[in-house]
């Protein structure tokens, strides 16, 4: 009977232990989340996208693990208002936050160059809500150290990133560029301190990721990686440049142009600062990745890579072209809010999958934190679908995706809205006779054949479904301006 009794406390003992061991492991086992934004890089910009110019080894190689999507979107075409999307899970005509923080509002356009057009901008919020439950306070209150680093461009002080769930943040705050010497020491950025001089900013923010990482191996981690490059100012390495300068020369590339609107587009891939630059932002990228390798991380990391709206083309120098993709940055056409992503999820995507079902940037909400185990809340991400089914390989039913750009964009774009639903996109233009366009995107990808005269009734079926959910949202819009001058 003794002898039972012991081999009973023994077996007690060992199954505790056991019970204690796989409860730690769970708690290991959360997956850490690495999210790579990237500022104004285009659809096109990197080489499994097409670009055969810019070279991107590390990203075409996370393309090679992960999964992906040929039709993901920003949304809206200016930086703001989709990183706002991404970490609030909602539409910025829910929030309010329509335009980049700091462009103008109705009462100051007077001081502004579009003080003249025939609509005044709609009034918007120049701050994320610290009411709004973001994706770091979510994933911190799960248990998670948050981390953020570079472009912030959501609020001045009082909406920094430490305000918004972010318990370490390097470079973030109101400043949607960087300052100083640009993308080089010393950067005039009140938070992350100068390096040596001429230290290259992109790749301080790698070293400031992989730091957080180090210090947080044993914990699960959202580390939000959130790069200045490729915005303007341009600036790369000068060995960098050199290189695509001499590249240009050995394929006798030339600038290539066309119109977009009253504004010039370009349509080649041949600015060499500007290749410089992706290549600069792909090696930090690599940089990063390594180091989760190197400390046995890569397997339980999810990483995610996007871009906040369409490649620069149609002003501020012109640097990249979106073809096959129509216009660009601050237009409600493809090239404006269609981006790279990718997403790769250890021992779930299937490596070098592809998929052309079309999500939002307000899907990261749910999705991320569907991938950790964390608690849903349908009344903050309001406008998000999680993406987990796609990424297992299942079909997800989206349903319609929306635009709502109340504004003129500084790169040549209109007020207006537009609405995708399956292969058809509406755009409606607020201006007094541009009316209303649509496209098959299936058949159209540039855009180039409006088919709304031959389809009055899916323009019917699309303007109901945009009309109605401006109205649930609450959109604003612009209203005329009685300073207008004629067309």
């Amino acid at each position: 009977m003794k002898i039972c009794l012991k081999w009973t406390a023994l077996s007690l003992g060992i199954l505790l232990a056991a019970c204690s061991s796989a409860k730690k492991n769970a708690v290991s086992q959360k997956p850490n989340i690495l999210f790579i934004l990237v500022d104004d890089l285009g659809w096109a910009d990197i080489g499994a996208y097409g670009s055969s110019f810019y070279e991107t080894p590390n990203i075409d190689a996370l393309a090679g693990k992960g999964m992906k999507f040929t039709s993901a979107y920003a949304a809206c075409p200016v930086c703001s208002p989709t990183r706002a999307s991404i970490l609030t899970g909602k539409y910025p005509a829910r929030t309010s936050t329509t335009d980049w923080f700091g462009a103008p509002q109705p009462e100051t356009v007077q001081k502004h160059w579009t003080r003249d057009k025939p609509l005044l901008p709609a009034s918007y919020n120049e701050q994320m809500a610290l009411e709004e439950e973001t994706l770091a306070e979510a994933f911190k209150a799960g248990g998670y150290r948050t981390f953020f680093a570079g472009k912030w461009h959501l609020g001045h002080e009082g909406f920094y990133p430490e305000d918004q769930g972010f318990e370490i943040n390097k470079g973030g705050y109101w400043s949607g560029s960087p300052r100083g010497n640009h993308y080089f020491a010393p950067y005039a950025n009140p938070k992350l301190p100068d390096g040596p001089a001429n230290e290259n900013l992109t790749n301080r923010l790698a070293d400031e990721t992989i730091a957080f990482i180090e210090g947080n191996k044993d914990k699960p981690f959202l580390a939000y990686l959130s790069f200045y490059s490729v915005h303007t100012p341009l600036g790369a390495p000068q060995n960098l440049i050199d290189k695509y300068t001499q590249k240009k020369a050995r394929l006798g590339l030339e600038d290539r142009w066309g119109t977009q609107g009253d504004n010039k587009v370009r349509l080649s891939q041949s600015l060499p600062v500007y290749g410089a630059m992706v290549e600069s932002m792909d090696m930090a990228v690599g940089k990063v990745m390594n180091a989760l390798k190197e400390k046995n991380l890569d397997q339980n990391t999810v990483i995610v890579f996007m871009s906040d709206n369409g490649g620069l083309s149609t002003s501020e120098g012109h640097p990249t072209s979106n073809l096959p993709l129509k216009a660009g940055k601050g237009w409600l056409y493809e090239g404006g809010v269609r981006e790279p992503m990718l997403i790769y999820w250890p021992g779930v995507t299937k490596p070098g999958s592809v998929t052309d079902q079309y999500v939002v940037s307000t899907d990261f909400y749910p999705t991320l934190l569907e991938m950790a185990g964390l608690p849903l809340k349908p009344e903050q991400h309001q406008d998000g679908k999680s993406m987990v089914p796609l990424l297992k390989g299942k079909k997800l039913d989206r349903g319609a995706v929306f635009w709502h750009y109340p504004h003129y964009g500084n790169q040549g774009g209109s007020p207006g809205s537009s609405v995708r639903l399956g292969d058809w996109k509406l755009i409606q233009w607020f201006e007094e006779g541009r009316g209303i366009e649509l496209y098959n995107l299936k058949e159209d990808l540039g855009e180039n054949n409006n088919l709304a005269q031959a389809n009055p009734e899916k323009v019917r079926e699309l303007q109901i479904l945009l009309d109605n959910w401006r109205k649930e949202t609450q959109a604003r819009y612009p209203s005329k301006n009685p300073n207008a001058k004629p067309l």
